[in-house]
């Protein structure tokens, strides 16, 4: 075993952002170490993590309360348990993690037919995060972001304009040219190539109707009404990532959430 490896008890020593209070269940205590070595990048997406076993004797724990702990972060989609192989740390490019945050579903139900989205990248720009998009994505007012714009499409009809903002230095050398070159899901890209990965997300929905540049781009009249998402994507320990707003058509789709 790796004399440098945490315990449970630096806990009461790490720094203010990973400090998990004394009084927190032991296998909570060993999600947050478990946390800490996702952030880390010890272990990254699509790798392995240690055996239930080896985890309990680098932490001094109880092999059950490892498990407890794996079982949480499998419940949020941060690992993957596979039958026989081990747990393996989630990555979006796994098909049923990569269309966790995309809620429309066709009216039909058949998604299949449907197939993938068409994405068309209109724009990626660096610029002046606004008091408002700083507020969101815990910058300062001035502070550089990149802003992305989107169009995805099914069977050709223009369904959702996205636009995304995301803080510049994370995503140095993102540029319209790569997002359109790169065909798996843009939080796919974000983690194998920036070492960002999004782990949650908050949205706020709303009806609203569109301005000019809305109706050219998704080809619809300025009474059609829309979906408005706004959504703010967090990284580990709640850091958040991205601030995204999307207006979604509507009239042959719907938006789908489960609720626990």
């Amino acid at each position: 075993m790796n004399s440098a490896s945490p315990s449970v008890v630096d806990l009461k020593v790490s720094s203010p952002e990973s400090v998990t209070p004394a009084f927190s269940p032991l296998y909570r205590q060993i999600k947050s170490l478990i946390m800490q070595g996702l952030q880390s990048g010890e272990w990254r997406p699509s790798e392995s993590i240690p055996s239930e076993m080896d985890l309990a004797a680098r932490y001094h724990v109880s092999q059950g309360t490892v498990r407890k702990a794996i079982d949480e972060l499998a419940a949020e989609n941060l690992l993957i348990r596979r039958q026989g192989k081990g747990t393996f740390v989630a990555t979006h490019a796994e098909h049923h993690v990569q269309y966790r945050f995309l809620k429309l579903m066709p009216d039909n139900g058949d998604t299949q037919s449907e197939g993938p989205a068409q994405r068309e990248i209109i724009d990626c720009k660096k610029l002046r995060a606004s008091a408002e998009i700083a507020r969101a994505l815990a910058l300062r007012t001035g502070d550089s972001v990149l802003q992305v714009r989107r169009v995805l499409s099914f069977a050709d009809t223009p369904t959702i304009l996205e636009d995304l903002w995301l803080p510049a230095n994370p995503f140095k050398g993102l540029t319209a040219e790569r997002l359109s070159q790169y065909h798996g899901p843009m939080y796919a890209l974000f983690e194998t190539e920036f070492g960002v990965r999004m782990v949650r997300a908050e949205e706020k929905i709303r009806a609203v109707l569109p301005d000019e540049s809305q109706c050219t781009l998704l080809k619809i009249k300025p009474t059609t009404p829309l979906l408005s998402v706004e959504r703010v994507a967090y990284t580990y320990n709640d850091a958040p990532m991205e601030l995204r707003r999307g207006l979604y058509l509507t009239d042959t789709h719907h938006y789908h959430n489960e609720l626990n």
